[in-house]
Parts: structure tokens; C-alpha cells; sequence
């Protein structure tokens, strides 16, 4: 029987939801640094090459694959033993090579790090297809509450929660596809919702039918 939640065929110009966690439960975060290189790594995947920084005349290029073109990062979050990232890809070859490259990357500098051999992750990573306007709401909720389980701040959480609030400018991050939704959208205006802050930290689902807790059911058991 396939596993719940893995993707085989990618659409084009098509968003997801990709969460995984470490093998055997692991913790994958040990501390700040390695929060640290995973999100330069991401910044580094998709910033724009033509803003990277120029040496002697030259314009000083990533040595690894970037997806500028290719991928945008709507929304994230890190925890100790997994994490979640929503993102869209315009090709549909793009998800899959980005999130290959990102996390093997990431398997090297941790084993190298902590001196271990083997996957660092529980199997493939699970991809759900976000074809509906309120799940994409949904999803974006809850990967940004889901660090409620290690910190009372989440704005103090490593995610794009901070950015969605205007506290910084994250500019390898779009959180314009979720917040020019949420700024038409018909549940936000019938509950008088007033900020996106307000959405996360008091509201439960847009669509109660969309059950997002089978995704964190899924990194708990699988």
C-alpha cells in the first residue's frame, strides 16, 4: 500500500505542503546554528542571483542550484525533530529537485557536524497538493502555530511567522499568495476578522471539513 501523503506526479504552477521529520524520531535541530544553516541554505535556493553581492567586478555566484525562478517559499516553520515548508513551483520537476538538493545538502552538514553516517530523515518527505483557496488559509495557520509546542512566542519561533506580520522583510519568502487571499476572503470578512495575527492565534479552520491534524498524525506515527 503507498504511503499516506506522498506525492508521485508534480503539477506545474502548483503549491505544497512538505513536512518530515527525523529518522527514529531524532532531533534534527540540535541548536541555534543548525536552525541557522537550514535557513541560509533556503536563502540562498531563492534569492535572486542578480542581488548576490559582486567581487572584483564580478557578480559572486551560488555554487549550488538556485531556484529563484523555479520556486517560491509561501510559508515555514522549524521544529526540533521536523519541519514544514509551503511552497509553489512553476515547473513540475521543480519541487522535487529542490527539495532533493535542500535536504541532502542538509544531511551532509549535519552528519559531518555530529560525525554520523546514514539518512538523517524518516524515509521521503510527505507532499499534500494545496488546490483550495481556504486549505491554503488552513495550512498557512497551522504551520504557523505549530511551534506553539516548544515556545509561548511565536513570533520568536524560527518560521516565516514574523515576516507575515510585517516585522521584518524576508524578501526570499512570499507571503502575498496567502495574505491577498485572506484579505478577500469570504470566512475572514463573515467573522470580522480583523489581521492575519488575529486569524492564527484565535480562529480554527476555515473549512472545519479539512482535518489538518491527520498531517501532524502523520509525522507522529509514520
Amino acid at each position: 500500500m503507498p504511503a499516506k501523503n506522498i506525492v508521485k506526479f508534480y503539477l506545474p504552477n502548483s503549491i505544497y505542503h512538505i513536512y518530515n521529520r527525523g529518522i527514529e524520531k531524532r532531533i534534527i535541530f540540535q541548536d541555534e546554528q543548525d536552525y541557522k544553516v537550514f535557513l541560509n541554505y533556503l536563502k540562498e535556493y531563492l534569492s535572486d542571483p542578480a542581488s548576490t553581492p559582486k567581487l572584483q567586478g564580478r557578480t559572486l555566484q551560488l555554487r549550488m542550484k538556485n531556484y529563484f525562478d523555479e520556486i517560491e517559499l509561501l510559508a515555514f516553520c522549524l521544529m526540533p525533530n521536523h519541519f514544514h515548508i509551503l511552497i509553489k513551483q512553476r515547473d513540475k520537476n521543480s519541487v522535487t529537485n529542490f527539495t532533493r538538493s535542500l535536504f541532502t545538502r542538509y544531511s551532509m552538514y549535519f552528519n559531518k557536524k555530529y560525525k554520523r553516517v546514514g539518512s538523517l530523515f524518516q524515509s521521503r518527505y510527505k507532499a499534500t497538493n494545496v488546490i483550495n483557496k481556504d486549505y491554503l488559509l488552513d495550512i498557512s495557520r497551522y504551520i504557523h502555530k505549530n511551534p506553539l509546542k516548544y515556545t509561548k512566542n511565536l513570533v520568536d519561533s524560527y518560521s516565516s511567522y514574523a515576516t507575515y506580520l510585517g516585522l521584518n522583510n524576508t524578501v526570499w519568502i512570499n507571503k502575498n499568495v496567502v495574505l491577498d487571499y485572506f484579505n478577500v476572503s469570504t470566512f475572514i470578512k463573515s467573522k470580522n476578522i480583523k489581521s492575519y495575527k488575529e486569524f492564527v492565534q484565535k480562529f480554527k479552520y476555515v473549512n472545519e471539513e479539512l482535518d489538518l491534524s491527520s498531517d501532524e498524525q502523520s509525522i507522529q506515527e509514520t
